[in-house]
């Protein structure tokens, strides 16, 4: 396959055949991340992406996922999404998911009934950074919108019937926010209910913005232990239907996992437990796996 440039999907799409439709990522500018700073941001065009598909088409003989890289595909017009799913659906009728990350912003450039238009050709899921409901959090990190576009963005996509994976970062708030990051973030869930919810682990990149502060100390990251104590704030507050609940992630110290909210006070138990134990979680060399 073509690639440009080091390729990240979510850990759901593991075994999906991955197509760049886009370069980089349209915003670029949040402080933490370190995903797309190699690129410049460019959509490509029709005729590359066809002929992407025709060359894995001709390698693989069975295609059950595909995710649409790279940071945020829905930035296409509407049609020219609509002509990839209808190619896709074309060349791998086997195809039982389509994926793909969302920027709120993009998601708020389409009308629901776009975005069903989008379910019914095959796009089945859609990744959204949230990161943060803390609109100090939101700001300070440079995602370029509010806790209030946020949970529109996320209800469009749940009211399209698309299912939505909303991931939050913990740490982000650092020592000073930690609670606000906490209950701000399970109130925006609790308005978006979206089906699935997972919290990753701060990792600071050298060559980030958020690295050069960390450095100064001019934000103080969170211990292992007070990581647990946010997650239990961020549990408590915690009020959805039907979601998925993760923690698994390489970056997560501890690993939890629930459908909520019948496992609720499960989750909640076992951050007690390892809080009064002082449990470190995992060693930070294997974070980075």
């Amino acid at each position: 396959m073509r690639y440009e440039g080091a390729i990240y999907r979510p850990p759901s799409e593991a075994y999906s055949l991955i197509i760049q439709v886009t370069i980089g990522c349209s915003h670029n500018r949040c402080i933490f991340c370190s995903s797309y700073q190699e690129k410049n941001f460019r959509i490509r065009k029709l005729d590359e992406i066809f002929e992407d598909f025709e060359m894995a088409r001709r390698r693989y003989a069975k295609v059950r996922r595909i995710f649409l890289a790279d940071g945020n595909a829905l930035v296409l017009k509407t049609d020219d999404l609509k002509k990839i799913l209808e190619k896709i659906k074309e060349l791998f009728p086997e195809c039982e998911r389509i994926g793909t990350y969302g920027a709120p912003k993009d998601i708020l450039g389409k009308t629901v009934e776009e975005l069903k238009l989008l379910k019914e050709l095959g796009l089945k899921i859609i990744y959204l950074g949230v990161e943060s409901g803390s609109n100090e959090i939101l700001e300070f990190i440079q995602k370029g919108v509010t806790s209030a576009q946020m949970i529109e963005a996320g209800k469009r996509v749940v009211q399209s019937g698309i299912d939505l994976s909303v991931t939050l970062i913990s740490g982000l708030g650092g020592k000073e926010k930690w609670r606000e990051h906490a209950i701000e973030s399970a109130r925006v869930m609790n308005e978006i209910n979206p089906k699935y919810i997972g919290l990753l682990t701060l990792m600071v990149e050298p060559g980030t913005v958020l690295y050069e502060k960390v450095r100064r100390n001019d934000f103080q990251l969170l211990t292992p232990k007070e990581v647990m104590i946010e997650t239990r704030e961020f549990l408590r507050h915690i009020e959805v239907n039907d979601c998925i609940f993760r923690s698994n992630h390489a970056s997560n110290y501890v690993a939890l996992g629930g459908t909520l909210p019948q496992d609720k006070e499960r989750l909640l138990a076992q951050l007690d437990e390892m809080i009064r134990y002082d449990y470190q979680g995992k060693p930070e060399f294997l974070r980075m796996l």
